[in-house]
């Protein structure tokens, strides 16, 4: 049995261009999603299945600011809450910190692809296997384990790569990383590589690389000499793909979990009112209200 990664890299460091102008001055991590702050369905989803230490990576001092702050004690508002007996604020926000976790930063200086954003963690990952995160995707599983668990259940029979794949037309697969010479088993779809954004007419299958990702660290030994996409970056779907080249298994997982997408402002607005319904049924008699005077 394969042990399960301590670590997990969460790339931070965009400057959130598609969700201005909240993000001028506030980090997209900190955009609310059913009352929660985006970046936490990420780190507790770690806490879940024992994650050790999360690394940020952050593009400048303002944004690892909030992160420091936020992942750190903040004793004055504690004893004010304790002073007036709200108990359950208190608990809200010690919790948002997970017991014995490690943060850790590494600056991306240029926008380089967002494989240069997970090499940047190397120094700080060492030898280990490791787990990476879009925190803009927000997947929850309403019914069971959250999504790191589901790959990790999997990447513990097979090592490897293993990660989070969706289903999508033929025609929306242009957008994403595709599985090559995929074939399913069950939950799981077994792959000989992968192909980014692929022309319509090459497309090699209807599954999509979507992340989270359970990497073994020879993938960080692999994005420096990656070829670059032709966006003129440094792609880790193609990293990934040179590892399973060189011998590595590919597993892809359909997973239960569902996806939250937080990456734009509509985006945002959907996932929002659909969470929010979902977790609040009392706010669903209001929602059916307003739109009912909507009309």
């Amino acid at each position: 049995m394969f042990a399960k990664p301590e670590v997990c890299i969460l790339p931070v460091a965009g400057l959130s261009t598609r969700n201005l102008p909240a993000t001028k001055v506030l980090h997209k991590g900190f955009l609310t999603l059913n009352n929660l702050p985006i970046i936490s369905y990420a780190v507790d989803c770690c806490k879940q299945i024992g994650i050790k230490e999360i690394v940020f990576i952050y593009s400048d001092q303002s944004c690892k600011h909030l992160y420091e702050q936020y992942y750190a004690p903040y004793p004055f508002l504690e004893n004010y809450l304790k002073e007036k007996n709200k108990l359950d604020l208190l608990k809200l926000l010690q919790d948002a910190i997970p017991e014995g976790m490690k943060f850790s930063f590494a600056l991306q200086e240029k926008p380089l692809g967002n494989g240069h954003a997970i090499l940047m963690a190397k120094e700080i990952v060492g030898k280990r296997n490791f787990i990476v995160m879009w925190p803009d995707d927000v997947y929850i599983n309403f019914n069971g384990p959250c999504v790191l668990q589901e790959l990790v259940d999997v990447y513990q029979k097979t090592g490897g790569v293993v990660e989070n794949i969706m289903e999508f037309k033929r025609e929306e697969m242009v957008r994403y990383g595709a599985l090559v010479d995929a074939k399913r088993d069950g939950n799981m779809v077994h792959a000989k590589g992968l192909v980014e954004k692929p022309a319509l007419e090459e497309v090699p299958s209807n599954f999509a690389s979507m992340g989270p990702y359970i990497l073994p660290n020879v993938v960080m030994d692999l994005l420096p000499i990656v070829k670059k996409g032709n966006n003129g970056e440094i792609n880790l779907t193609d990293a990934i793909n040179l590892a399973v080249q060189q011998g590595e298994p590919l597993t892809g997982v359909l997973c239960k979990a569902e996806r939250f997408d937080c990456g734009t402002n509509k985006d945002l607005a959907k996932a929002n009112l659909k969470l929010t319904l979902i977790q609040n049924p009392d706010m669903r008699a209001y929602a059916k209200e307003i739109l009912k005077n909507l009309d």
